[in-house]
């Protein structure tokens, strides 16, 4: 497994999520397709990290792993709490959160 292999792995999943979180509408595949992009980020410093042989990397990945897990409970919490108050998920109708 070459460098060229995880970079063109890392590039066609952050496209896949990056394309997912433009198209749908729905918060939830697009809050999965913003973790795809994350891994996609994690994969290829992992990668990269592994080919310099250098722990920054994957100390950098382990670090944003952990901001990921904390944003999937903020995330999904404030999804549920618009899906209780509204009982809709579709993003463009979304206006609770205006001030």
């Amino acid at each position: 497994m070459g460098s060229e292999f995880v970079l063109f792995v890392s590039a066609t999943v952050f496209s896949i999520g990056a394309l997912g979180f433009v198209i749908r509408k729905n918060p939830l595949v697009m809050f999965m397709s913003v973790e795809l992009m994350l891994n996609a980020v994690n994969f290829l410093l992992v990668g990269y990290s592994s080919f310099l042989n250098s722990l920054d990397g994957q100390i950098f990945a382990l670090i944003i792993m952990t901001v990921a897990a904390a944003e999937v409970v903020v995330g999904l919490a404030i999804i549920l709490t618009i899906f209780r108050t509204r009982h809709e998920l579709d993003v463009d109708h979304i206006n609770i959160l205006k001030g």
